[in-house]
Formats: C-alpha cells, sequence, structure tokens
C-alpha cells in the first residue's frame, strides 16, 4: 500500500504545480504593435478633404456612383435609366453614409482607404468616421454640381474608367499632376463625327 501511497502523494505534488503554472496565466506571445496614423490639424479639424487626399477621395466617388448607378440599372433590366432616376441616384449616392472610408498610413504616407480603393494594408490601423464622411459627400455634391448628372451618367454608359477620367484625370481633376492611386485609367473612346 506504501508504493500506491507514495505514487499517489508524487502525482498529487506534480499536479499541484502544474495546476500553479496554469494560474499564471497564458504564456506570453510577442506582441505587435501597429499605431494608428498621426493626423494633421487640417486632416482633423477642416471641413474640407485635405488637397493630398484628393484623388484617393475622387477614386471613392467615382466607385460609389458607379455602384448605385450599376445597381440601378440593374433593377430595370440593364436598361437606360430615365433622366429622373440617374439624377436620384447620383442624390442618393452622394447623400449615403461614407462610414466604410477612413484613413491609413501606408509607406510613410497617409491615404484614404475603403471600397473602390487599392492600396489597402490588412495590418495597418484605419481611422474612420469623424470628418471623412461628410468630407466625402460633400466632393460627391460638388462633383455633381460641376459636371452635371447628364454628363456624368453618359460617362457612366461608357464604363468605369470613363466615369473615372471624367471626374478625377480631366483637366480640373483631383489626379492630374498628383499620385494617383493606380495609373491612369485609358481615354475613353469617343465616337467620331
Amino acid at each position: 500500500m506504501r508504493p500506491a501511497l507514495a505514487a499517489w502523494l508524487a502525482l498529487s505534488l506534480l499536479a499541484g504545480m502544474g495546476a500553479e503554472d496554469t494560474c499564471r496565466g497564458p504564456p506570453a506571445t510577442p506582441g505587435h504593435s501597429i499605431p494608428a496614423p498621426q493626423l494633421s490639424p487640417e486632416e482633423r479639424l477642416s471641413p474640407h478633404m485635405p488637397e493630398s487626399l484628393h484623388c484617393d477621395a475622387c477614386y471613392a466617388i467615382a466607385f460609389q456612383i458607379e455602384e448605385q448607378l450599376r445597381r440601378a440599372e440593374g433593377k430595370v433590366g440593364r436598361k437606360v435609366l430615365s433622366e429622373s432616376d440617374y439624377v436620384e441616384v447620383l442624390e442618393r449616392s452622394c447623400s449615403q453614409g461614407w462610414e466604410s472610408y477612413g484613413v491609413q498610413e501606408l509607406d510613410g504616407e497617409r491615404r484614404l482607404a475603403g471600397p473602390g480603393l487599392p492600396r489597402q494594408e490588412p495590418m495597418s490601423v484605419m481611422v474612420m468616421g469623424g470628418p471623412w464622411p461628410g468630407r466625402l459627400s460633400k466632393m460627391c455634391h460638388s462633383y455633381v454640381g460641376e459636371q452635371g448628372e447628364a454628363q456624368i451618367y453618359g460617362a457612366h454608359r461608357r464604363g468605369p474608367a470613363a466615369l473615372r477620367e471624367l471626374l478625377c484625370h480631366g483637366e480640373k481633376g483631383a489626379c492630374t499632376g498628383s499620385k494617383a492611386v493606380g495609373p491612369a485609367p485609358p481615354k475613353a473612346l469617343q465616337n467620331e463625327l
């Protein structure tokens, strides 16, 4: 009986030591620290989109307009939308929430990130909300006012590249002479008269 008691006592002591180790918490794992982008006062407080983010914002707006118009055309069987329909869709596109957009720091520079924008880093912090949705909405309304609903819808009908060209790469485009999100889209083909 003594060998059994000795074995039980040895196991109890070993089990007790194991319990002590587990009470200390899980083993330490090496942590990774990813800092949030450090925003300038203009980026934090201005009601306007910072100049350095205009090109990214233009691509985001063109993407959202394209998506909204494509969905609306899909609901009517890919037919051409009436003027009142596409005007309504464009208004809805600009008035949407824009909450899925924010700013990330990529390769040492701040860039707008969200749907329709390439170059998003999965292992970075994105600052969302705050002034970004309002800035995007304001820019979208500005583009629609400057270009006109009919011209924007016509560019959409020629394809996403034509819409980006109209809004972002035209004479006064946000991506003209600056760092573009990607390569400039090919010029849209136009019918010669």
